[in-house]
This record gives structure tokens, sequence and C-alpha cells, in this order.
């Protein structure tokens, strides 16, 4: 016999969650804390497991296992499976460990044939309550067991609605109801090739195996990579007593935040239906009402649902997000978790909480994910700009933010367009979970249906999209692609501007302004920086950069790329005067003409970072690179330099490599031309003296020498560095303090840093191209390839966007060991990309780097990481 499959909600608890996954792990919490809950039993995550590995015995015990707790299912709600006189019927649905919204599959009403509806109808006295179910439930099973595409039904529920001159569902009679079954039958008939099953258990059984491979669909393979969640995590099936909202007036379903999940605001928000059931509230098939009118319609239950509401978050200490039916008057609770929302609205939460003693400062900076920063980094509308804009229509605020691009109409479209490098809007009626990547790439998304907790409205908030959803105005004509509203039209491709904080949608484009980041979003990073044992620092080549990256909490300067100043069009003539010339007294020429600006270049970042460290790389691309290839450019270059063509044309093709990357740059340049290096560390320390003496800032130049891969290298170049900063000393009268070191990207630096230790006072890892020699592949060209490598799970993540620990980060280690084995002060930190990525952040954090370095907009993301990761691994430094 296998271990236990299946398990009664009495039996589960919420520690249980991976096995019973977080729907079946919360109803099973919410009914051993008394509240009530439609009994039911989980089948567990390890069973689909077990599932998808084929094994052939666990499908006729998994049938005993759950046969067995139907029974007792039937026993608890004295029903009866199939029965005509008193039939149990069930809902069947996925819940996996981390929450999925929308992603896998729901079936309500299970246990409905054409004799168990007679039973219902005559239970209930309500015969077009028991074939409005009915329907529903051939349509949910046709969709998710029997794959048959949700149209096909649709349609012909909504010609009904036609023929009778009706709009909403709940305006069909019981005639109508029991010929839209017939219909549908015929349609499960057709599509599937057999009769709609009859037998109830054999309906049961199909249900859960259709759950378990909604596990590996599309929309929730694409939703688990975006949000990093495994794969071998599978899905538990939750089995439960039917409980009815759409038996009339005095029935409903509703779902509610405990606070607002847009703003973090402390106030009960969600919306309800009467007479509807939950699919009817998410799907935007109907208008909701807010969950404060409930309050009108049911005092009573409106009074004990807030009561849970607050039970709930106190046992919890999180936001919830809670669905409920009401049957008779009666309040049932079928979910309750953590509810998705803004980073805007996690802040305020997370910082309100810890006031009001709910959780701790460290349990506050962990509840917030780095990466849901970005929302609030960049752009949002400018005030003056919105004086101006046009208001086309407005809806629901459902996302906060802003958003401007083109529209399209189906999530294939602007997937292309993004691809194509355009911005886009996603247009709908309404999102379904099939709609997942083309909202994925959208730069907002606009429904004409649907709700504050409708599917675009929950998806977006937790992707930190831009949505305004149920702008019941918009009329969308997917034939000629176009959107009307009102006598307006606007076609695909036109811009429009979303507010999700507002609910607005204006024509055209709209300027965008930086946000201001006060507030609680101060408090948090202010807890963030008390916890925190990193520095933080930023890559930036020029003064406007280093001030943003200051306003976000930069602690200096890790990676100057230098050779970016090189490529002003004021100073590349002169560059390339340099690289053409034949001699030394050549290249010292054009060097003489653009040390002034790069001196003024290095003055400018100085003051703007006000004295704290800044590390400079010296120049790295191999020369070719400052040269034009096109023959229409090298012509008019020829002229401007008064060389002919072909002398040009040599000197091009002369400096053309078949692998640049590993070719003739960083200190190999130096070696050969070493007035280059010479030429900027002149402009650095003439820099640094200049400021020092203007505003009293002590300037510590750090300079840092790239490409390293043998230690004679570094010393031959390092002589050059010294007899230049040696000179400028003498010739100010003056010695500043200054660091001499190296970018460690060469695994041979990695496996020697002990020999480079001794003449290094720095290391800074440069993982980008550490990446590229480890693994052989070239950045540029890996692109290609490395999504079907993340796709068919033969890397986890892209190692150009995570730090691979298994190889470059055994690497780093081997390189941090032997450096501080020769120099136990040598100063540690990391300049490439994987600088501003959580997950690298914290691998940083346990080698004991002292700083990790990132682009501007990131410098907040990873200050709020880094102290995530000292809290998560307290005593677990190198």
């Amino acid at each position: 016999m296998l271990k236990k499959l299946v398990y009664a909600f009495q039996e589960g608890s919420l520690e249980m969650k991976s096995l019973l996954g977080g729907k079946g792990a919360n109803l099973a919490e919410m009914t051993r804390i008394g509240l009530p809950v439609p009994p039911g039993f989980t089948v567990t995550t390890e069973a689909c497991n077990q599932y998808y590995e084929h094994n052939s015995q666990l499908w006729t015990e998994l049938k005993e296992e759950i046969l067995k707790e139907l029974k007792a299912l039937e026993a608890t709600t004295n029903k009866e499976f199939g029965s005509i006189s008193n039939p149990l019927l069930v809902s069947v649905r996925s819940g996996a460990v981390f929450s999925m919204p929308g992603m896998m599959d729901t079936i309500l009403n299970l246990g409905l044939n054409d004799e168990s509806v007679k039973g219902i109808a005559k239970a209930t006295n309500n015969e077009r309550f028991a074939y409005d179910s009915y329907r529903r439930f051939i349509q949910m099973f046709g969709d998710v067991v029997l794959n048959i595409e949700k149209y096909k039904f649709d349609s012909i529920l909504e010609k009904r609605k036609h023929d009778r001159g009706i709009e909403q569902d709940t305006d069909l009679t019981a005639e109508d109801l029991k010929d839209i079954v017939e219909e549908f039958k015929k349609v499960v008939k057709k599509e599937w090739g057999k009769d709609f099953p009859q037998d109830t258990e054999e309906q049961l059984l199909m249900a859960v195996e259709a759950v378990f491979k909604s596990w590996n669909n599309q929309r929730a393979k694409i939703y688990r990579k975006l949000h990093e969640i495994p794969d071998d995590l599978g899905t538990a099936v939750n089995i439960q007593s039917m409980v009815f909202g759409n038996m009339g007036e005095t029935c409903g379903t509703g779902v509610a935040f405990t606070r607002n999940p847009s703003t973090g605001e402390k106030k009960l928000f969600g919306e309800f239906l009467l007479n509807a059931q939950g699919e009817d509230v998410v799907a935007g098939i109907r208008t909701p009402e807010e969950i404060q009118v409930l309050n009108e319609k049911m005092p009573k239950v409106y009074n004990q649902f807030v009561e849970v509401t607050h039970l709930l978050e106190n046992h919890y200490r999180d936001m919830q997000d809670i669905e409920f039916t009401i049957e008779n008057e009666k309040l049932y609770m079928l979910q309750t978790r953590n509810g998705k929302r803004t980073a805007m609205a996690a802040i305020n939460i997370a910082v309100d909480m810890v006031e009001e003693g709910l959780i701790t400062k460290e349990e506050a900076v962990l509840r917030i994910e780095p990466q849901q920063l970005d929302q609030l980094l960049h752009p949002t509308f400018d005030e003056a700009a919105l004086k101006e804009a046009v208001v086309i229509t407005k809806g629901l605020p459902a996302s906060a933010g802003a958003a401007t691009g083109k529209i399209y109409f189906t999530p294939e479209d602007v997937v292309k367009a993004k691809n194509e490098g355009e911005r886009a809007i996603l247009v709908r009626v309404e999102t379904s979970p099939e709609d997942i990547e083309g909202m994925v790439s959208s730069e907002g998304i606009l429904t004409g249906r649907g709700g504050m907790t409708s599917h675009a409205a929950v998806v977006a908030r937790g992707m930190g999209k831009c949505c305004v959803a149920g702008a019941g105005e918009i009329r969308i004509d997917e034939v000629n692609r176009v959107m009307r509203v009102g006598g307006e039209q606007f076609a695909e491709g036109e811009y429009i501007s979303l507010d999700g904080s507002q609910g607005i949608v204006y024509k055209g484009e709209v300027k965008t302004q930086t946000p201001e980041l006060l507030g609680n979003f101060a408090v948090l990073m202010g807890w963030a920086d008390e916890f925190r044992r990193l520095k933080i620092r930023t890559n930036a080549d020029t003064a406007k950069d280093a001030k943003q990256a200051l306003e976000f909490g930069a602690e200096g300067i890790g990676l100057c790329r230098t050779e970016h100043m090189f490529f002003e069009e004021s100073r590349i003539f002169a560059v390339r005067q340099m690289i053409l010339s034949t001699t030394l007294e050549g290249r010292e020429k054009a060097l003489a003409k653009l040390l002034p600006m790069q001196r003024e270049d290095f003055i400018a970042l100085f003051e703007a970072i006000k004295g704290l460290p800044v590390t400079i790389r010296l120049l790295d691309p191999p020369l070719h690179e400052f040269l034009p290839h096109e023959e229409e450019d090298v012509i008019k270059l020829a002229n401007e330099m008064g060389v002919s063509k072909e002398d040009l044309l040599d000197v091009v093709n002369d400096l053309k490599e078949f692998n640049p990357m590993l070719g003739h740059r960083g200190c190999r340049l130096a070696i050969t031309y070493p007035e280059i290096y010479a030429m900027q560390t002149r402009a650095i320390m003439e820099a640094a003296i200049h400021v020092h003496k203007v505003t009293g800032y002590i300037i510590v130049p750090e300079i840092m020498v790239p490409l390293v891969g043998e230690i004679k290298e570094f010393e031959q170049v390092k002589r050059i560095i010294l007899n230049v900063i040696e000179e400028v000393f003498e010739e100010n009268d003056i010695k500043i303090p200054y660091l001499i070191g190296t970018m460690i990207e060469i695994p041979r630096a990695c496996i020697t840093a002990d020999e480079i230790a001794k003449e290094a006072e720095f290391f800074s890892f440069g993982t980008n191209d550490l990446s590229q020699m480890t693994f052989g592949f070239s950045r540029d060209d890996a692109g290609k390839f490395l999504g079907e490598y993340v796709d068919k799970n033969i890397f986890e993540k892209d190692p150009f966007q995570r730090i691979d620990r298994k190889g470059v980060g055994r690497l780093m280690e081997i390189a941090v060991d032997l450096g501080k084995k020769t120099k136990p002060d040598i100063k540690l930190g990391i300049c490439g990309e994987h600088g501003g990525e959580p997950n690298s952040i914290e691998f940083c954090h346990l080698l004991g780097l002292a700083y990790v370095s990132c682009s501007p907009y990131r410098v907040p993301i990873a200050r709020l990481a880094a102290a995530q990761a000292a809290v998560i691994n307290k005593d677990q430094l190198k």
C-alpha cells in the first residue's frame, strides 16, 4: 500500500502546505479554527507527482482512497453522490503550493447527470437553479476534462439570450436552460465522440486526472516561470461539497481582500453577486457590487463576514484574499490565501502591520518581493501633461501604475509587438488564463468587462502591470481591429495611455515623471538598511546616472565604464585619430586631445558622488568597436581624416577579430599601447585632486584593470599606472589616497587569485564575462538558444540573469578564498549585471563580498535583497 494520498479537511493543517497545497492547507486550517467551511478532502501534491511518474499502481490505489473518502463525505453531509432523491454535488479544484490564480482548472457542480438534476430541482423546489447548475457543469467539464473549446458552449448561450432579447444569464428561464443543456450535450457528443458521462464516480475520477494534467498546461508553465515556482511541486486536488450561490436572491458569491490590494488601505475591499456562482465574479460576465452593499442586502451575513475577515487576517498575520458563498443567507468560506498586491500596497501593508504589532520589522522586510519594487521606480504620468491629456473613457483602477503603448487585441499580437521593440497595450473584452503571454508582454491591460477581482485585475496586480478593468463604454470589433468609444474609434496600432491608479484611459501618449519614493517606502528601506551587511553601489558612467542612483540610496560607484565616454560625438573623432595613428607620437597627440575631455567627465562624476567610492574601469573593448564598418561610413571618415579609403579599410580589416570577446582588449591593449591607460590614469587623478581642492571631498579613486588572467599582466599595467600617479602628485604637490585593483572575469584569474592578490588591492567580479567564459557561451549569441535550455529544464535560469552557483559561483568562491588567504583585508565586490538580481545578491552575501553594484534603477531592489539575505542567512557567512 502506498502512503496516504488523500486527507479530509479536518485531518490537515496549515503546516501541511507542501503536501496539501495552499488551498487545501488553508481549507484545513479554517476548518480547524471553526469557520463555516463546506466539508471535503484533498488529494495530495505527492499523488500528482506520482501520477506524472506513470505509476500504474498509483491510479488503482488512489481511486480506492478517493472513493473511500467520498463515502465519509456522504455520511458527513447526509447526502449521496449520484442519488436522485438527495444528491451530493462537489467542486473539484486545483491547489498548488504557491498561489497561481486562474492558471489551473476548476469544475463546479460535479455529480449532476440527467437524473440527479431532477433530484436537485425537487429538493430545492427550484428547477431553474438545478438546470442552471447542470449547464454550468457540462460546460466546465467539457472545457477542462474533455478539451472542448469554451466558445462552442458560449455561442449557444449567447444565441439563446439574443433570441430571447435578454442580456443577463439570470433572465433565462428553466425551460431555456433545459434546452441549453440538451444543446451542450450535443456539442459533447460531436466533439468528444461519446455521450456526456452519466456515471458520477467516472466524472469525479476524470476530473481529478484533468486537474493533475492542468499542472502542465501552457499558461501554468508560463506563470511558474514568471514567478520562479519550481516545476516539480505538483498540484493538490480539493474535492469539496457544493454550496450554492445561484439558488435565488437570498444566495450569492463573492471575493474580498481584508485590505485594498492596490493601495494597502486598511479597509475591506471586494465584490459580490447575488444569485451567482464563483466564476461569475472573476470572469467579469456580470458587473458585481462592492462588498459594503452586502450590508444593505443581508446585514447579518455581512457582519458575520466582517468578523471572519478580521479573524483570518489576525490568524495569518497577512492580508487575506477570501472567496465565499452565501446559500439561503448562510455564509460559507471557500478559500483564503495571502492576497496578491501591488508593490506600493505590499509596502504600506507591511509597514502598517509592524505599527499594529502584527509582525516584526524583519518580517516586514521579508514580505516584499525585491523585483516588485521595479513597479515603483519607473515614471508615472506627469501632472502637467495630464492637464492636457484627452480622456477617452473610465473604468476601474484595477492595478496601479501608468502605461503607454499601441492598442493590440490579441495576446499573440502583443507578444509579436514586444518582440519587435514596440510598447503594447492588451485590449480585451475580458481576459482569461489563456491570455497570460500577452499580459506578460504588455505595458498594461484594458478590459471592457470585469471588476476589481476579475482575472485581469488579480493577475495584473501580481505582475505589477498597470490595468484598467470594466471600462464599459468600450466596444471591441476584432474583425475590423478597432476599439470604439461613443462616436470615436481607435484602430489597432494607435497609442493610448492607461492610469491604473485612477482607472482612466487617455488618448495618445502621455508624458511621464520620476516618482518620489517617500513615506512608507522610505520607512521600509530604512529597516532594510538596518539589517543588510552588503554595501550597494551603482554602475554609472555619467553624473546624471550617479545622481539618480544616489537618490535611490547608492553608496558609491562600483563600475564606471570609460569606453562609454569615448563614444560621444565630440570625442569619437580624436579616438579614431588615436587608433589610426601608426606612431607613438601620433597616438599621444590624439590622446592629448582626449585628456581634458576625460578629466571633465571624471570631475563631474566625482562631484556628483560626493566623496563616496568610485571604481573606474580602464578601457576595455577592442579598438575596432570605435571604427565604422559600413562602406559608406568608412568613405565619410576617410574624407574627414584626409586618408584614402583603401588605407582606412586596411586598418579596419587589420583590427577585425574572429572572436573579439577573447581578443585584443582590456589589459592586453595596455600591454600594446600603454599610452592609453597612462592618459586615463592622469585624467582620473587630476580630476580627483581638482574636486578635492574645490569641494573638500576626499576622493579615493579605485582604478580597475580589466581582463587580467596572469599576474605578470597586472604587474606591468600597474607600473604604468603608478608612474603616472607619481608624476601627477609631483606636478600638483599633493597626494591623495587611491586603490589599484582588477576585475575578476577570466576563469584563470579565479584559480590564480592568490598570486594576483599580492599586487591587487581589490577584486571586482565581472560576472558577465566570467559567465561567458565559464560556459563557453557568447552572450550576444546565446539568446538564440538559452530560452530552449530553460524551457527544457537544462537550466533552471538563464545564467546571464542569475549567477550559476555550481560553476561560475564555485570559481568566485575559489577566488574569494585564495584572495583572502594572501590579503585578508582585500576589498571584494561585484559589478556584473547579476549585482541587481536578488538570488545572486544572496550568493554574494554568503560569499562575504563587501558590496554589489547594479544599474541605478535596481539600487532599491538590491538594498532590499541584501537585507533579506542577511535576515534569512544569519550566521552563515564564509
